[in-house]
């Protein structure tokens, strides 16, 4: 019995290292499997004002931050901040929001 178990972990163990050298070292074996990542957005770092204000008139902030990773993937971070129009000073900062890079099938 303990023979069979340790066949199947070494089958499982081959395999998974078959996928993993098949899917980064033959072009484009892992964007036709597993599709390819978002592209980033344009405006990343810089703080981008929301177009209508907030409900207490204060004007709602946002800005995105990629930290990139080997081979395309990475994660996103998403921060927002609310400021007074007036004076120009911030009032209150959103909690951050981190979000992995997705990947969209290919058509």
């Amino acid at each position: 019995m303990t023979f069979y178990v340790i066949m199947l972990v070494i089958a499982a163990l081959g395999s998974g290292a078959y996928l993993a050298l098949f899917l980064t070292h033959i072009p484009g074996a892992g964007e036709e499997r597993l599709g390819v990542y978002e592209p980033l957005p344009p405006d990343i770092g810089k703080w981008v004002e929301d177009p209508e204000p907030t409900a207490e008139g204060w004007i709602r902030e946002r800005r995105t931050l990629y930290e990139g990773a080997p081979e395309g993937a990475g994660k996103f971070t998403y921060q927002a901040r609310l400021r007074d129009p007036k004076t120009r000073e911030i009032i209150s900062v959103e909690p951050e929001r981190v979000e992995k890079r997705r990947r969209r099938k290919v058509k």
